[in-house]
């Protein structure tokens, strides 16, 4: 049994065992903070912890790893809950178009973005988009990452969507961390029925969803519900085929437009609607149904030079929400979950303890892994990251770029 203690810690962040599987409003400023503390860990495992004031006799010294993290601050690892981390090459060259004046649309329609990675990617043998994508996913980790949602998408034909699941079934038989994979086949329509949508949705109804069910190589069900991309009616059939297959809903809408996605993935009882960066009013009164979390991806608006959502609405709203960082080689390829924090608080007006919750408690939410992940409570296995010596835990998004990770425990 390995067992760890660190002792000294200047602030053991979000521990306790009273704290909301999901927080909203006032509930997002209030992060409990332990300071002067310990933690203990038996294989990955909090069985203890507290201020050092109470640490002497409640740990077993046989076998230890002490830690000292006199001045640094210890806090759950970050919950990761849209990512696109399976692809074949980077795209720099249309960062390159974008500075020069196109849109990510108008790239898209003249055969780049997700056209272009998929057709990497179906050149690409499963092998080595595996290789890559451990050698990603070993960096989330190091960043402080502790539990990943992975989507398919730049696959966009039978054997390549379920090529990359079974690379996603893979790493998770490979890393520690709970991984969750969603089928998101209908995040474009693929050039061969450009003119023929039905076609490639019937595709992805009778073909794609049977074979991912007979092989159980998904979680979730995606659908990118956008204009030039696919409709609310069409995403509703989709949506609908994928739960007869056991998928629970977690879709993207309103990244450029509201179009009426929102309020039908509500309607369908999606986990998850995911991007919003464009929010009216009624979407806004919708999500106050509940039941649905909203998700919002900072390093896309950032990095899009698009609108970052609007959180702060939702919290005058009470409306619970998380964080994720969207890692992709199109729109977001990055994956530190830090960098994430910063642009939350800098571009989006939330406070360091509002963004923390919604990369914490309100992610674990996201992905369905509240037991286990998202606090530093009795019994739970949320990874561990340990910072450097740091002033105050808003030191961290205020020096955004700086790598203040002393090391991640999994």
């Amino acid at each position: 049994m390995k067992k760890q203690l660190f002792k000294n810690i200047k602030g053991l962040v979000l521990a306790g065992e009273d704290i909301p599987a999901l927080l909203s409003g006032g509930e997002m400023s209030n992060v409990p903070i332990i300071h002067n503390a310990f933690l203990a860990l038996e294989n990955g495992e909090v069985v203890a912890y507290g201020p050092m004031s109470e640490w002497e006799g409640i740990v077993d010294w046989r076998d230890l790893e002490v830690i000292d993290a006199d001045g640094k601050f210890v806090l759950p690892a970050f919950c990761d809950s849209h990512t696109h981390t399976v692809f074949a090459k980077t795209r720099e060259e249309e960062f390159v178009e974008r500075i020069q004046g196109l849109s990510y649309e108008q790239i898209a329609l003249n055969g780049g973005g997700i056209l272009n990675s998929a057709k990497k990617l179906q050149q690409m043998e499963e092998d080595l988009l595996y290789d890559l994508a451990v050698e990603r996913v070993t960096k989330m980790i190091a960043c402080g990452t502790g539990a990943i949602e992975i989507k398919s998408g730049y696959g966009l034909s039978v054997d390549a969507e379920l090529k990359m699941l079974r690379v996603i079934k893979r790493l998770k038989s490979h890393f520690s961390i709970p991984i969750k994979a969603t089928l998101l086949a209908a995040h474009a329509f693929p050039l061969e029925f450009k003119d023929n949508h039905r076609g490639y949705i019937d595709l992805i109804i009778n073909q794609i969803i049977p074979a991912v069910e007979k092989e159980n190589l998904a979680d979730y069900i995606d659908v990118f519900c956008e204009r030039n991309y696919f409709s609310p009616e069409e995403m509703e059939e989709i949506l609908k085929a994928g739960i007869r297959a056991g998928l629970k809903p977690k879709v993207h809408v309103n990244q450029f437009s509201s179009m009426g996605g929102l309020e039908k993935a509500l309607e369908l009882n999606a986990l998850t609607v995911d991007h919003l960066e464009v929010l009216t009013e009624n979407d806004i009164s919708a999500l106050k149904s509940g039941g649905t979390l909203p998700v919002f991806l900072p390093g896309c608006s950032h990095f899009l030079s698009i609108p970052f959502g609007n959180a702060l609405q939702l919290l005058e709203q009470n409306i619970p929400f998380a964080l994720a960082s969207d890692f992709n080689p199109g729109s977001t390829p990055c994956y530190n979950l830090f960098v994430i924090w910063s642009l939350a608080c800098i571009k989006m007006r939330l406070t360091p303890e509002q963004a923390l919750i919604a990369l914490t408690v309100n992610a674990a939410a996201a992905m369905e892994l509240s037991a286990t992940h998202g606090t530093i409570s009795l019994g739970k296995k949320p990874g561990i990251i340990l910072t450097k010596e740091i002033p105050s835990l808003a030191y961290i998004p205020y020096s955004f770029g700086e790598t203040l990770v002393e090391q991640v425990y999994i």
